[in-house]
């Protein structure tokens, strides 16, 4: 059997999915079929590629492998595709193709660049995987894309594709039941969490190991629950089953609060990326601007994160740093008025804690809370 393409789009829509039932709807095959063209492909290789679990389809070590080499193939082809599809249909109006892992301040963006460029077509593309984002901005695909990565897990990013970071070290607070202990402290140790259940997401890359390590240099060992659908996530939290990573823009829901973790054990970094001298797209500058300014507008309006910025110092919060048409409106610049919250005075840290990288999203990347 020799592989073609369209096998190696099944491999990465089943890693990317999480499953093979999951996969097979994206494909628009049945579970059955995709299973098998599955095992075709495992036998032609001559190993097994995904783990199957309760939890869904993991890649093994040479899974990974193959799929790190598939993933550009794939993109390659996509815009070979897309651009044969624009050429044959003449394509002359302004179009913007803009791409991300999930985070909320992706909706202000697109607001801003509704308003700003009311004349062009602009689509999103949303999805888990980072590395094929800045693939398909370096294949011609997207224009531009907003994605994270963990601390100590950098992104290989194309030759070709330039980057600007929005945030270099973004805290992740955590979300727990109201009921929870720990619920009553405005900072949590990441001890305090020790006993709880914690949901990840195996289908977001690297979030299992950067947690994990987190966890090896506080000399813990908690338990995760791996869950992607985030309406179940969010249930486990407030019943208080689990506890969970989340953006610290992150909205609190009914049921759950949301906390700032002591010395910052679970960190990443933000940046937004494009392809310099492209003509086809408006101003990278103007686009990084409507992003840093969406950022901001919900960074300010989260009095615990908006906290966090003042003690920290942050660049974000210096006008002489602020990217053109970043500043926040009145409303949100009056969110940095003082408010009546204490926090405690710093402890001894955990055990060998040092920062770390952890989950970007409300629970996952492609739907932050």
């Amino acid at each position: 059997m020799e592989l073609d393409v369209r096998h190696l789009r099944a491999l990465c829509a089943i890693a990317d999915a999480g499953s093979v039932r999951k996969a097979a709807l994206q494909l628009g095959m049945t579970q059955p079929s995709l299973t098998t063209q599955l095992r075709r492909i495992e036998k032609a290789i001559g190993g097994l590629l995904f783990t199957r679990e309760q939890s869904g389809s993991r890649p093994t070590p040479l899974g990974r492998s193959i799929l790190a080499r598939a993933r550009p193939i794939v993109a390659d082809m996509s815009a070979l595709v897309s651009a044969a599809k624009d050429a044959a249909a003449n394509i002359s109006e302004a179009h913007l193709r803009i791409g991300s892992t999930g985070n909320r301040a992706v909706a202000g963006w697109l607001r801003r660049l509704h308003t700003r460029l009311p004349d062009t077509d602009t689509t999103i593309h949303v999805d888990v995987s980072a590395t094929m984002l800045l693939q398909m901005v370096a294949t011609q695909q997207l224009d531009v894309a907003f994605v994270h990565e963990f601390t100590g897990f950098p992104l290989p990013v194309p030759s070709g594709v330039e980057r600007r970071v929005l945030v270099a070290r973004e805290p992740q607070f955590i979300a727990l039941s109201a009921s929870h202990p720990a619920a009553e402290r405005p900072v949590v140790r990441l001890a305090d969490l020790a006993d709880d259940r914690w949901v990840v997401d195996l289908t977001v890359e690297d979030e299992c190991a950067a947690l994990r390590r987190a966890f090896t240099d506080a000399g813990l060992n908690p338990r995760l629950v791996h869950v992607r659908d985030n309406t179940t996530a969010a249930e486990l939290v407030a019943s208080g089953e689990a506890v969970t990573p989340c953006q610290p823009t992150t909205s609190a829901r009914e049921g759950i609060v949301i906390r700032p973790l002591r010395d910052d054990p679970l960190t990443v970094r933000l940046f937004m990326v494009s392809r310099p001298h492209t003509t086809c797209a408006p101003d990278a500058d103007a686009l990084y601007a409507d992003l840093k300014a969406s950022y901001l507008e919900l960074a300010w309006a989260n009095a615990a994160y908006r906290l966090w910025l003042l003690r920290h110092n942050s660049p974000l919060l210096r006008s002489d740093e602020a990217a053109p048409g970043a500043r926040p409106s009145s409303a949100a610049a009056s969110c940095l008025a003082p408010i009546p919250v204490t926090l405690p005075a710093p402890g001894p840290a955990p055990t060998s804690a040092r920062a770390a990288a952890a989950p970007s999203g409300w629970r996952s990347p492609s739907a932050a809370g």
